[in-house]
């Protein structure tokens, strides 16, 4: 039974390796992330001009144990001429460690001109890091373990958007933490080192291919010093502002299929499927991701159709 624990942990181990050294995620991963901006930028919050609600649930890697699950919950509005409000909260989950993030977004918009507006968007807030590497163990005198260890944030991002295109410039937490990471699967050492800085890039645009359907191609950028970058691509079409259809990809990582359906004007729902491309693809049977959106639209604001991004 001991020998099979080991094997369970060094099999954990072995995912949280790929997943921090190679594919540098030490923040969370969306494919739905050109409908919840506000999880990378905190300047988008307050940008669609009334109260925004979205719920999202990840499974990544279903079938391997200790593998990636991520909840989430955003709630974004404006607070007045040129002010917005945005309140994010995540619940990580990554083999032994579980992380949960508390962060509140503030922005501030200028009107470039009639077309196109320019906002600056601050982060403050933090996360409680619990690690529990070795559950079961009778003899835990050299193992090492975290509880609710306390890591700060602070964060900036801007956003600058017209009627059909955006872009956006973030840094989701300028802290450079000290983070749980084993260095060595063959002895007991363990040790807490450095978070990298995150950079991240968005853009998209939306192109109205007739008057039933759009076209909107999105992409995401993250980059972390010394490691490699990660790149998303997506394109999503609208049929008659109520379905929505869409392929991605992540680089050197896997397919996306996303679908969506606009149930009302106030209440959006989505699904994605990625098919992973390296080799624990050989070992799971994709991820799932499903989101949920609310807005809470006033008769004084009726959008004359759903907002693509």
């Amino acid at each position: 039974m001991k020998m099979y624990l080991k094997f369970k942990i060094l099999l954990v181990l072995f995912l949280i390796l790929q997943t921090i050294t190679c594919l540098a995620q030490q923040d969370p991963q969306y494919t739905n992330y050109m409908f919840n901006p506000l999880s990378v930028n905190s300047a988008y919050a307050g940008s669609r001009g009334h109260l925004s609600v979205t719920a999202l649930h990840r499974s990544q890697w279903v079938g391997v144990d200790g593998a990636p699950q991520t909840q989430s919950l955003s709630i974004e509005s404006p607070i007045g001429k040129n002010l917005g409000l945005g309140l994010s909260l995540v619940n990580d989950r990554l083999g032994p460690a579980k992380e949960i993030y508390i962060d509140a977004n503030f922005s501030y918009t200028i009107r470039l001109n009639n077309e196109s507006q320019l906002s600056f968007g601050m982060k403050a807030g933090g996360r409680l890091l619990n690690v529990d590497l070795f559950d079961g163990f009778q003899n835990q005198s050299d193992i090492a373990s975290i509880n609710n260890k306390f890591l700060p944030t602070v964060g900036a991002g801007i956003y600058w958007r017209n009627e059909k295109t955006y872009f956006g410039l973030s840094v989701p937490n300028f802290l450079t933490n000290k983070y749980f990471n084993r260095d060595d699967f063959s002895t007991n050492n363990y040790k807490v080192s450095a978070e990298r800085l995150h950079y991240y890039l968005i853009a998209g645009k939306v192109f109205n291919i007739s008057s039933s359907v759009k076209f909107k191609p999105a992409f995401l950028g993250k980059f972390v010093a010394g490691a490699p970058a990660i790149v998303d691509l997506s394109a999503n079409f609208m049929l008659y502002d109520t379905v929505r259809l869409g392929v991605g990809y992540r680089w050197d990582d896997s397919f996306s299929g996303l679908i969506g359906m606009q149930i009302s004007p106030r209440l959006l729902l989505g699904y994605a499927y990625d098919l992973t491309t390296t080799r624990l693809g050989d070992f799971n049977s994709g991820t799932h991701e499903i989101m949920l959106r609310y807005e809470l639209i006033t008769k004084e604001k009726q959008l004359k159709s759903p907002r693509f991004f």
